[in-house]
C-alpha cells in the first residue's frame, strides 16, 4: 500500500528568510509567481539549492522587473554564496543589524546589487560589507554612496576581493595620503570607479598595490593631475579607461611596458605634447582612443608600425599631422574610425582605402575635397552602422550607390545629381545643404523605421510619396528649401516631433491631421501656396499645450524667429508654429490660442482677417510673435501685455485701431513694430489726436485765457492812473500825502479781490 505525500527539499528557517525578504517586494508582472505557488523554496524561480544539504546557495533575481523594498535580511541565508538583485526597480534598500548575529556570511562569494532603474537607490554606509571577508566580486552601481566618506577603507577590509564596481555611485572622495600605507588591494583584479566625483589626482603610490589589475576604469571622474608613472608597473593591464577626465600633460614614454594592454582610452582630457613611438609597440592593442586633446606633432605609419590587432581608432578633434605614404597599407583592418575635426584633407586618405572592414566611419568636418570615384564608391557602400561625412567639399554624383549603414550623414558637401539609394535599416538620414536633384528615389519605399529625415537645402522636386505615410516611427521630417509640389500628405507618423516643409511648392489646404499630432513640437510650413482657412477642430498638439520636456534632436534643424535663422543641434525647450508667406485666409481658429506652450508664432504674409481672440494672454511662454502683413482689425487685446518674455513683435500692415494697451512690454517695441495701422495709436507710436491723448485739456485753455484777460486788464488800468495823475502828485504836497494813504487803502482792496477771483476760477 502507498501513501501519497509530498517531499520539500526546502529548510525551515532559509524559507522563512525568502518569505521576509519577498514581503517588501511588489511582483507586479509575476516574475517570481512560483514564490507564492509552490510551497518548496528550492523550486522558486531564481532560488538555487544544494543536493546534498538542500540549503539555498543562490539566488539570482537578475532583470525580473521586481519593485519596491530590497531588504538584504537576504544574507542571513547561511550557505548562500551567490546574490544577485542587479536590474530590477527597487526604490529602497532596507539593511538590518546583522552584524553582530551573524558568523557566517563569509561563504558569499557574489553580490550584485547595480542598475535598479526606479528612483535612485540610497545606501548611508557600507559598514555592513565588513563580515563578507569571502567576497570576490562586488558591484554596487547607481546607488548613492554620496554620504559614505570612508568607501575606500571599508571596501580594503575584504581580503579576498577580486572585483569592484562601483559606477556611477556618486562617491566624492578618492584616496587620502594618509591611508596609502595601509591598504592592502593586491588582490583586486577589476576596478570601475567611472562616473563619479573623485575630484582627485590619481595618487602614484596607488598602482603599487595592485600588481595584478588587468581592468581599470576611471571614465568622467573628475580626476585631474599627470597620469602616474607608476600606472606602467601595471603589467597585466588589459583595459584603461581615463575618458573624459582632466588629465595633463604627456603620455609616459614607458607606455609600451603594457604588453598586454588591449583597451586603451585616454580622450576627452587635456593631454599634449607628442604621441610617443612606443605606442606602436602594443601588439595586443584592439581598441586605441585618444582624441579630443591637446596632442601635437606628427602622425605616421610609425606610430602605428605593430598594431596588428587594432580594430577601433578614436583621433578626432585633434591637431595631427598626418603623414602616411600613398602606398601605406596599415597592418590593421578596422571596424570602426574616428577622425572628425582633423586635417585630412583636400585629398582622401588613401589607406582608408583599405580598409575592409569598417562598421563606422565619421570623417566630419575634416577638410575633404577629393575623393578616388571607384575606390570611395566601393568604401561607403561597404559602411554598414555608421557614415558621417558632413562639412566637407565633397562634389560627387552618389546617384547610382546603395549605401547600407543605418545612420548617413552627409549634409554640407556638394554631393550632386540624384539621390542614392538607401538601406531598408537606415533610421537617420540627413542630406541636407547638398546639390541633390530630381524626386526621392522609388526604393526607399523599403525603409522599414526611418526617424530622421532630413533634406532640407536641395534641389529636389516632385510630389510627396505615398509610402511617407506608411513610415510609422519618423520623428523628424524636414524637407524644407527644395521644390517639392503637389499637397501635403493627409496621413503622417504620430510620433513626430518636427515637421518642417518650408519654401517649397506644396498647394491646397493644411491638413486637419497635422493638429493632431500630440508629440508635435515645431510645424514649419512657411513659404508655399496654402490657401484657404486653417482647421477648425480640436487641436490635439499636446506637447504645445500642456507638457515641456527637453528635447534632444540628433540632427540640425533650422529655426526661423525674430526675422533670422536660429540654427541648433537644440538640446532646450522650443515650441514653434510657422505657417508665414502663404495665401492663407479666414479667422484664426480659438483652438490655436490654447497652446499655451508656444514660444514662436509666425502667421505673417497670408490673408487672415478678424480680430486677435482675448485669449492670447494666455500664452505666457510666447517670445516672438509676427502677425503682419494680414488684414487683421479691431482693438489689440489688453491681454497681449501679459506676455512678459515677448522679444520679438511684428504687428505691422493690418488694420487694427484704438490705442494700444499700456504695459511695459508692448511699448517696449518701437514704432517699426505697428506701423501700417493708421487708426491704431499710443505709445510708441505719436500720431494719436490732441484730445485723444489729453482729455479735458480744452477745458484747461478757456481757464488760462480768462487769466490771462484779468491779469491784462488789470495791468492796463494800472497804468493809465499813474501816468493821469503823477503830475499832481510831484506839485502839491498835501495831495501826495493824501494819494499815498488811497494807494495803500487800493492796493489792500485791489489784493483781497484778486485772490478772491483767483480762487473763485480755480474751483469753477
Amino acid at each position: 500500500m502507498c501513501s501519497n505525500h509530498t517531499i520539500f527539499r526546502c529548510n525551515e528557517k532559509d524559507h522563512e528568510t525568502l518569505s521576509t525578504f519577498k514581503k517588501g517586494i511588489n511582483d507586479s508582472f509575476g516574475r517570481i509567481s512560483t514564490w507564492s505557488t509552490e510551497k518548496d523554496c528550492c523550486v522558486w524561480k531564481g532560488v538555487l539549492c544544494d543536493n546534498i544539504t538542500n540549503r539555498v546557495t543562490k539566488l539570482d533575481l537578475n532583470y525580473n522587473q521586481l519593485e519596491g523594498e530590497m531588504n538584504l535580511c537576504i544574507l542571513e541565508l547561511e550557505f548562500l554564496n551567490y546574490l544577485d538583485l542587479s536590474d530590477n526597480y527597487f526604490d529602497m534598500i532596507r539593511i538590518p543589524s546583522i552584524q553582530h548575529n551573524i558568523t557566517h556570511i563569509s561563504n558569499l562569494l557574489y553580490l550584485d546589487l547595480s542598475f535598479n532603474y526606479g528612483p535612485t537607490l540610497h545606501m548611508h554606509n557600507l559598514h555592513w560589507l565588513s563580515p563578507l571577508s569571502s567576497l570576490k566580486y562586488l558591484s554596487l552601481s547607481e546607488i548613492d554612496l554620496h554620504k559614505e566618506t570612508n568607501w575606500f577603507q571599508v571596501v580594503n577590509s575584504l581580503p579576498s576581493l577580486l572585483k569592484l564596481k562601483l559606477f556611477n555611485c556618486n562617491l566624492n572622495n578618492f584616496i587620502i595620503n594618509t591611508s596609502i600605507g595601509y591598504l592592502n588591494l593586491s588582490s583586486l583584479i577589476t576596478l570601475d570607479l567611472s562616473g563619479n566625483n573623485l575630484t582627485s589626482h590619481l595618487p602614484d603610490g596607488y598602482f603599487n598595490l595592485t600588481k595584478d589589475i588587468n581592468y581599470l576604469s576611471l571614465e568622467e571622474s573628475n580626476i585631474y593631475g599627470e597620469i602616474p608613472s607608476s600606472l606602467l608597473n601595471l603589467q597585466n593591464l588589459r583595459h584603461l579607461n581615463l575618458y573624459n577626465n582632466k588629465l595633463h600633460g604627456s603620455i609616459p614614454n614607458g607606455i609600451g611596458q603594457l604588453a598586454h594592454i588591449q583597451y586603451l582610452d585616454l580622450s576627452w582630457n587635456m593631454l599634449s605634447g607628442f604621441i610617443p613611438s612606443t605606442l606602436g609597440n602594443l601588439s595586443s592593442l584592439n581598441y586605441l582612443w585618444i582624441g579630443s586633446n591637446n596632442f601635437s606633432g606628427a602622425i605616421s605609419k610609425l606610430t602605428f608600425s605593430n598594431l596588428s590587432s587594432l580594430d577601433s581608432l578614436d583621433m578626432s578633434n585633434s591637431s595631427f599631422v598626418f603623414q602616411f605614404d600613398l602606398d601605406w597599407v596599415p597592418p590593421f583592418q578596422l571596424s570602426r574610425l574616428y577622425l572628425a575635426h582633423t586635417n585630412q584633407g583636400p585629398n582622401f586618405s588613401s589607406w582608408i582605402y583599405t580598409q575592409k572592414s569598417l562598421h563606422v566611419l565619421d570623417l566630419s568636418s575634416s577638410g575633404i575635397s577629393f575623393v578616388d570615384r571607384n575606390k570611395f564608391s566601393s568604401l561607403i557602400e561597404r559602411i554598414s552602422t555608421e557614415l558621417i561625412l558632413s562639412n566637407n567639399s565633397i562634389a560627387e554624383d552618389i546617384s547610382n550607390l546603395t549605401l547600407n549603414c543605418s545612420s548617413l550623414f552627409l549634409d554640407n558637401n556638394s554631393f550632386t545629381g540624384g539621390l542614392p539609394n538607401i538601406s531598408p535599416i537606415a533610421e537617420f538620414v540627413d542630406l541636407s545643404y547638398n546639390s541633390f536633384s530630381g524626386s526621392i528615389p522609388h526604393t526607399w519605399k523599403n525603409l522599414k523605421k526611418p526617424r530622421v529625415m532630413n533634406l532640407w537645402s536641395n534641389r529636389l522636386s516632385g510630389e510627396l510619396p505615398l509610402y511617407f505615410s506608411y513610415w510609422k516611427q519618423l520623428e523628424i521630417m524636414n524637407l524644407g528649401e527644395n521644390e517639392f509640389s503637389g499637397t501635403i500628405p493627409i496621413m503622417m507618423s504620430q510620433n513626430l516631433l518636427v515637421v518642417i516643409l518650408r519654401a517649397n511648392k506644396f498647394e491646397g489646404t493644411i491638413p486637419q491631421q497635422l493638429f493632431n499630432l500630440s508629440y508635435l513640437i515645431h510645424l514649419d510650413l512657411a513659404h508655399n501656396k496654402l490657401s484657404d482657412s486653417m482647421p477648425k477642430c480640436v487641436y490635439n498638439l499636446t506637447d504645445m499645450a500642456t507638457i515641456q520636456k527637453t528635447t534632444v534632436f540628433p540632427t540640425t534643424i533650422e529655426f526661423f524667429t525674430k526675422g533670422q535663422d536660429y540654427v541648433s543641434r537644440i538640446q532646450k525647450e522650443r515650441r514653434t508654429i510657422d505657417l508665414s508667406g502663404n495665401s492663407l485666409s479666414g479667422e484664426l481658429p480659438l483652438e490655436l490660442f490654447q497652446l499655451v506652450q508656444v514660444q514662436t508664432l509666425n502667421l505673417s504674409h497670408n490673408n487672415f482677417v478678424g480680430t486677435i481672440p482675448k485669449t492670447i494672454g494666455g500664452m505666457k511662454n510666447m517670445k516672438s510673435l509676427d502677425l503682419s502683413n494680414n488684414k487683421f482689425f479691431g482693438e489689440i487685446p489688453q491681454g497681449m501685455s501679459l506676455l512678459t518674455f515677448l522679444s520679438y513683435l511684428n504687428l505691422s500692415y493690418n488694420n487694427f485701431d484704438g490705442r494700444i494697451p499700456i504695459g511695459t512690454q508692448l511699448q517696449s517695441f518701437n514704432a517699426s513694430s505697428y506701423i501700417g495701422n493708421p487708426k491704431l495709436c499710443g505709445a510708441p507710436l505719436n500720431n494719436c489726436t490732441t484730445e485723444e491723448e489729453n482729455p479735458g485739456n480744452a477745458e484747461n485753455e478757456d481757464d488760462e485765457s480768462i487769466r490771462e484777460s484779468l491779469y491784462l486788464g488789470m495791468g492796463v488800468g494800472f497804468a493809465v492812473g499813474f501816468w493821469g495823475i503823477c503830475g499832481s502828485l510831484f506839485l502839491i504836497r498835501k495831495w501826495r500825502h493824501a494819494y499815498f494813504r488811497l494807494v495803500d487803502r487800493v492796493g489792500d482792496y485791489l489784493y483781497v479781490t484778486v485772490i478772491v477771483k483767483l480762487n473763485s476760477f480755480r474751483r469753477s
